[in-house]
Order: structure tokens, then C-alpha cells, then sequence
């Protein structure tokens, strides 16, 4: 982030009572129940081990224009392209270094209504930066990795992002934005960050103030986890900033205080696991709700309140649409206590 500077279901989906369809009650037909698979923290400390060991071999960072930079992204890259995503390395140029972002569209879902999530991909040349910004950098390459391995039906379409030069003001993220032309920006209709979400000790979670639907989302899994949040302010700081900029609706989540922000000790050892299991799987939980996941093989039935309640989010309503929709969280298993 640049300042001024466990496991279980997450989402079952159940239509509970009748819905007034040409002018008579009739039965809603049944929306599968398919929450986002358990993503185990594991999965995430190994990419977080991968991006430690590009740092550890290209002269302990990977900072824009810098080779540990350029390795990070080819190895996102190589794991979404085996995984079936649509990929490009998209090229700009900043201070007389190129730098690069990773775009990764899913094919599925409604390619005019886009759900997406990033993360900025670069460290500051002090340190391999695992907490800022691996961990982002990991909880949306795993997330995106679920996906792949669960196939689900998707009412909208996902793409995600890996941002380069962050460090540097948002380079990347604002050569993307401003590239895209205006019919492009429109079908963006989500963007979520994930940036600095790995921190040891982390008891509460951060929730960016942006967007009210969108964090009651967040909070709601999060409390239904038994874990606490606060509000968090995250301003211009990053990369969010250059798609609310453009319009499109913003939110994201971060951990608690890095006391190696920006400095040589961030590094695997600053990151722990359950932090990071849970900052993938409230991403997962976020990317399944907004793209109104359903099981392989299966549509939404587009006259039931269910349908409604995923536009619940958009429209700044999203508790009561749930509970219109007769649709309940299941808060089956736990992330384990986040301690010290």
C-alpha cells in the first residue's frame, strides 16, 4: 500500500417462501446452495513462499523495473493461464522502466457486467514486501485459482488484476483505468482490493468506508465468522482509487499494523497463516456473492426474489435484500482465533 505516507462454508443459498410472479404466488424454483470451497491457508503461504524466494533471487525485492518485479508477474501468470483464464501482460512505462500489469478474465458469467478484483503486485526496493503487497497478491491469485477448480455458474463475469508501480502512485492501476475505453468502464460494475492483508496479530479486520453495500457484505461475513472489523479510510492510497476515480463502486479489506511496512523485514516471516486464510476466503465469499455464483451446470432462475437479492448489493440494500430473498448465511466453521 503506498501511505503518506478459518475454514468452512462461507455462503449457502437457500429460497425459504413464495413469490408473487404475473400477478399470482407461485413456488420460486430452487437456487442451488453452492458457497465458495474452503480455501485452505496453506495454498496461500505457498504462493507467499514463491514470491519470497523471486525476492530472494532477484536482490531481495520486486519493485517496479526491477527483475523480481517482472518474475512475480510471470509466475501469476503462468499459474492463471494453466488454470484457464484469459490472460495479458499489459505494458507501460514509468521513470524509464516498463512495468507490467496481469489482467485475468474467467470465461463465464455476462462479459457486460464485470465483477473484479486486485491487488498491487510490486514491493518497495527495501524488502521482498510479502505483507505489502504478496498477500493481496496472493488472496486474489487463489481466489481465482478456486474458481477455476469449483467452475461455477456466474451471473457476471470475473476479471482480476495484479497492479504494477503501486509503490510509485498507482501507476499501473491508472494506466489501466484511463486506457479502458468508455463503453469498457461501464461494464465494470465491482472493484475490490485487496492490499496489506497478511499482517501478524491482526485481531480486527479493515474494512474500506467506501462503498455502504459492499462493506455490510464484508462486515456480515466477517461477523458471522465471530470476527470484529473496524471502518477503514484508505483515501487515495491505492489502487481502488483508480477505479472509483472512473466511477466504478470500490470496497476492499486490510489487516491490522505492519510494523515492517516498507522495510527490509517484510518479509515471509512478517505474514501468518490464518491471517491470510481468512483474507482469502472473505475474498472468495465477496467474488462468489457479486458474481451470483451458482453450482456447475445450474442458472439462476431470473424471476425469484433470489435474483434480486445479488442486485441487492449494488443498490445499498444488501442485508435486507438478503433477508427478502429468504437467503441466510451459514456460519458453520471458523477460521481459529486471530491472535498474536
Amino acid at each position: 500500500m503506498t501511505i503518506r505516507k478459518a475454514s468452512g462454508p462461507l455462503l449457502a443459498i437457500a429460497v425459504a417462501a413464495t413469490v408473487a410472479f404475473s400477478g399470482q404466488a407461485a413456488a420460486a424454483p430452487a437456487v442451488p446452495a453452492f458457497a465458495p470451497p474452503d480455501i485452505p491457508a496453506a495454498n496461500v503461504m505457498a504462493h507467499l513462499d514463491q514470491f519470497q524466494s523471486i525476492a530472494t533471487a532477484n536482490g531481495g525485492n520486486r519493485a517496479h523495473g526491477r527483475p523480481g518485479f517482472r518474475a512475480s508477474a510471470d509466475y501469476v501468470k503462468a499459474k492463471l493461464d494453466a488454470a484457464g483464464f484469459q490472460t495479458r501482460l499489459q505494458a507501460f512505462t514509468h521513470n524509464g522502466a516498463t512495468g507490467w500489469n496481469v489482467i485475468a478474465d474467467w470465461p463465464g458469467g455476462n462479459p457486460n457486467e464485470v465483477v473484479f478484483l486486485g491487488a498491487h503486485l510490486d514491493s518497495v526496493p527495501a524488502g521482498a514486501g510479502v505483507n505489502d503487497n504478496a498477500s493481496g497478491s496472493a488472496a486474489a491469485l487463489e481466489t481465482a485459482l478456486a474458481v477455476s477448480r469449483a467452475k461455477p455458474v456466474l451471473r457476471k463475469s470475473l476479471r482480476f488484476g495484479w497492479w504494477g508501480a503501486e509503490e510509485l502512485g498507482l501507476i499501473g492501476s491508472r494506466y489501466y483505468t484511463t486506457s479502458l475505453p468508455a463503453a469498457e468502464r461501464t461494464k465494470i460494475k465491482n472493484y475490490l482490493n485487496f492490499d496489506m492483508v497478511g499482517a501478524k496479530g491482526t485481531t480486527s479486520w479493515g474494512v474500506y468506508n467506501d462503498n455502504a453495500a459492499m462493506r455490510q457484505m464484508f462486515e456480515t461475513y466477517f461477523r458471522g465468522k465471530g470476527i470484529a472489523t473496524r471502518p477503514m479510510d484508505v483515501g487515495g492510497r491505492s489502487d481502488h482509487a483508480s477505479f472509483k476515480n472512473i466511477g466504478v463502486p470500490v470496497s476492499g479489506i486490510g489487516s491490522g499494523k505492519d510494523p515492517c511496512y516498507h522495510s527490509r523485514c517484510d518479509d515471509i516471516n512478517n505474514v501468518a497463516a490464518n491471517v491470510v486464510g481468512v483474507s482469502t476466503n472473505a475474498a472468495a465469499h465477496a467474488a462468489w456473492t457479486l458474481a451470483g455464483a451458482t453450482a456447475a451446470g445450474t442458472e439462476w432462475p431470473r424471476h425469484t426474489a433470489a435474483w434480486s437479492s445479488i442486485a441487492a448489493v449494488e443498490a445499498g440494500s444488501a442485508v435486507a435484500g438478503f433477508r427478502r430473498a429468504g437467503l441466510r448465511e451459514a456460519t458453520t466453521g471458523d477460521e481459529g482465533a486471530l491472535t498474536g
